[in-house]
């Protein structure tokens, strides 16, 4: 076993266009630096820009795959996409946490895509409530956000998971994320004040999230992995004006 990088995994979907999912979560933790692993959560058929059709996988096929990796490698963060349901999600990260009581579990809530296709089913939002307590920290955009708190799935005083709130949906102080973490609220303002240099991406919420979780694996804080992941995908994002955005540290 390579000892030089840790080991990071990604449990998400596959897009063929590999701006999101599987795909880009590979390349953002190749550029980090850690060893990434995969399971596949769904596969989609889709462009940079539409989602068509989406095929879930089995959740004993997908369980089976992270014990099987799990048991080979010393995983120190896990980083969870799109899942069917809250059921769904509450399996993988049983089977996670059984294999690794210390590991770091990040999901990035896709409840649905930018062109409106629907992944999560929202009607199991309510059985989440126990379910983020088993969670370290979950990076809603600012309209995933407003749903997850339209339930009250998100009172600091009921569970310990920490919330990054992704600011690019936001209608005022546009790109300013904010941590919500241990009783504080911390402003992740952009790292420059020329935000029209930004373009839009396909796949920067999965890219975020990954970051975040390669820079847990690395042994940063949760604060210090959000500002660094922050940076990275800021670059994500100036890469270029079309959808698909490129990689670099």
């Amino acid at each position: 076993m390579q000892k030089e990088r840790p080991f990071t995994m990604s449990i998400a979907g596959f897009d063929p266009s590999g701006g999101a999912g599987l795909l880009s979560d590979i390349k953002t933790f190749e550029q980090l630096g850690v060893m990434g692993l995969g399971v596949c959560t769904a596969m989609t058929v889709q462009t940079a820009s539409t989602c068509l059709n989406i095929e879930w996988c089995p959740l004993d096929e997908i369980m089976s795959s992270v014990t099987v990796l799990m048991k080979d490698n010393p995983v120190q963060a896990v980083k969870i996409g799109i899942v069917k349901d809250a059921v769904f999600l509450e399996k993988i990260i049983e089977t996670v946490q059984y294999h690794s009581d210390g590991v770091k579990i990040i999901w990035d809530p896709v409840l649905k895509s930018t062109s409106e296709f629907s992944f999560f089913d929202l009607e199991t939002l309510s059985l989440l409530t126990d379910v983020l307590k088993k969670i370290d920290l979950i990076t809603p955009n600012y309209n995933e956000y407003s749903v997850l708190q339209e339930h009250n799935l998100l009172n600091q005083n009921r569970n310990s998971c920490a919330v990054l709130v992704k600011g690019g949906h936001r209608n005022d102080k546009v790109g300013t994320d904010i941590l919500i973490w241990d009783g504080k609220e911390i402003s992740l303002k952009p790292n420059t004040d020329e935000f029209y240099k930004f373009y839009p991406k396909h796949g920067s919420g999965c890219v975020l999230s990954s970051a975040i979780a390669g820079w847990l694996a690395k042994g940063e804080s949760l604060e210090g992995a959000c500002r660094k992941g922050k940076l990275y995908i800021e670059k994500f994002l100036k890469s270029n004006p079309s959808l698909l955005g490129f990689h670099s540290v």
